[in-house]
């Protein structure tokens, strides 16, 4: 599926919650990566009739690895993985772009800063 640019044992191990489950990820890595790795591909269901979404362009252009990183609503692919982020598939029937300008760049690190 992906391989990291990096020997796995440059990166040091730190633990993420997605929907309350604890998983061991790699550090430096996308949100999306991090739960591509544990098999995680839904991400969010889309509102007319709830068909599954998860990353897909993997650069921030398509918008639906979208997800709520903290209790704010980013894009899993532009989102850095942290020790203890707290990460929640979208909520159903919520409209995903309903905050998203205002909070696309208030936490977190872009894979831009690396």
């Amino acid at each position: 599926m992906f391989q990291p640019l990096t020997k796995q044992s440059d990166n040091e191990e730190i633990t993420v919650h997605f929907n309350g489950e604890p998983l061991r990820v790699a550090s430096n890595i996308s949100v999306a990566a991090a739960l591509l790795s544990h098999d995680i591909q839904s991400l969010r269901q889309t509102l007319q009739n709830q068909s599954p979404r998860g990353p897909f362009c993997m650069m921030g252009a398509c918008f639906e690895c979208l997800v709520q990183i903290d209790g704010v609503t980013r894009q899993a692919c532009m989102t850095i993985v942290e020790e203890g982020l707290k990460i929640t598939s979208m909520p159903q029937n919520q409209p995903v772009y309903e905050d998203l300008n205002q909070s696309q760049h208030e936490k977190g690190t872009d894979i831009d800063d690396l």
